[in-house]
């Protein structure tokens, strides 16, 4: 479904991004993970083309998409920020509706349509309770539904997720990973930037490591995320441990009771 090809991104002369390679799979939930300076939110918005790397092919169900325009872009890939802050206080229903953008045509406004992709997104989501209130007034975690019922109102086969559960209490981010999952079981693609490894093992069904040189590791979180693999992005101060079948990440030195 997404394949990144050899993609290098400098900024101002440094290097952020070299010799990036990966696959993502239809139907995918794909975790970008690793310590913070290692260009995982950067690769996103190069795949989004927000911003332009200096070498590389993109490829979507097998077509390079390096020659596409943004707005053939936009109808292929949906991202999804860390935090939106509209300059005025849309409605939720407005803000998802915004995510039709790449599909209107002319100057007429969305079409009967774009508002049907965009109540059907809103429901999908589970927010119609709160579709006439403010984007503003909203909590942190009720303001992350939202941004992903604009990106699923987007109509796209691909997702980019940049930290899409920081700063929300547990139970929202609960409430967003399954929320993507279920989108993943339903055909979309996903890809999430995540500093949780644990979030990474309870939920994806695949990641890739990056370290300070590129990817470090790539594949199913079991295998990709060991001990060895932790140790060396996180100089030792993490173990995995199995409780009751299940993987967890753990500092070191500590005992589970």
């Amino acid at each position: 479904m997404l394949k990144v090809e050899d993609l290098h991104f400098d900024f101002d002369g440094l290097e952020v991004l070299k010799d990036i390679s990966f696959s993502v799979e239809k139907g995918e939930l794909c975790a970008l993970f690793g310590p913070n300076g290692t260009g995982k939110t950067t690769l996103l918005k190069c795949i989004a083309r927000l911003l332009n790397y200096k070498k590389g092919n993109m490829f979507v169900e097998g077509e390079n998409i390096n020659r596409k325009k943004a707005a053939e872009i936009a109808k292929l890939i949906a991202y999804v920020p860390q935090e939106h802050k509209p300059p005025f206080p849309y409605l939720v229903k407005e803000v998802v509706l915004m995510g039709r953008t790449p599909h209107l045509g002319g100057t007429f406004g969305p079409a009967e349509s774009d508002t049907r992709a965009a109540i059907e997104a809103i429901e999908t989501i589970g927010i119609a309770d709160i579709a006439d209130r403010p984007y503003t007034a909203l909590s942190g975690g009720q303001r992350q539904l939202v941004l992903l019922a604009r990106a699923l109102a987007q109509g796209t086969k691909i997702l980019l997720l940049d930290e899409p559960t920081s700063n929300l209490d547990f139970q929202n981010q609960i409430k967003i990973w399954r929320i993507i999952k279920e989108l993943t079981r339903n055909g979309v693609t996903a890809l999430t930037c995540t500093h949780d490894p644990n979030h990474v093992m309870w939920f994806c069904d695949k990641v890739i490591v990056l370290g300070s040189d590129g990817i470090v590791a790539n594949g199913r979180p079991a295998k990709a995320l060991a001990s060895g693999t932790l140790n060396e992005i996180y100089d030792g101060i993490c173990d995995v441990k199995s409780f009751g079948g299940m993987q967890m990440v753990v500092p070191t030195g500590i005992e589970v009771k």
